[in-house]
């Protein structure tokens, strides 16, 4: 992970109130106890103090009330449906291919007909999707895999 995402990680885990040693936060984020120590002092310049303490059952502890946005978005469970379908669009990505597929839409309550070159499996929301370039519009659109009711390898 990042230097940024670790370092949030571990004020998440300071933020519930609990004394972690150094050699715990190390494990727990798999880096060296010379990074925790680096972590600690990037959240100190940014006003958040953690207090050390010291001695053999010394640790971090936060004394702050310090709120940690949620940063992960966690996706829904793939249904069977759908993992057929994520499963021919990443066959798609790694073998550069085009598929052609029936799309549900939300807003017009119509399926269209395209033909999609797949780039990427991406979240959207919560929910997978694929970002690809659409024959039909010209340009790269995002797909809710859930609202493909069809799809075919070309």
């Amino acid at each position: 992970m990042s230097k940024l995402s670790n370092t949030l990680t571990m004020l998440e885990y300071l933020s519930s109130g609990r004394k972690y040693t150094i050699k715990e936060l190390s494990d727990k984020l798999e880096v060296s106890e010379r990074m925790i120590r680096i972590y600690k002092d990037d959240l100190e310049k940014a006003g958040i103090y953690i207090d050390t303490i010291k001695g053999p059952y010394g640790g971090y502890v936060l004394n702050q009330n310090v709120s940690v946005p949620k940063r992960f978005i966690i996706p829904k469970e793939i249904d069977n449906e759908d993992k057929e379908i994520f499963n021919i669009i990443n066959k798609c990505i790694k073998e550069k291919r085009k598929c052609y597929i029936e799309y549900y839409s939300k807003d017009r309550k119509e399926i269209s007909k395209r033909v999609i070159i797949p780039y990427d499996l991406i979240l959207l929301g919560n929910s997978w999707g694929v970002a690809a370039y659409c024959e039909l519009k010209d340009e790269i659109r995002h797909f809710y895999l859930n609202r493909i009711k069809l799809i075919n390898l070309l």
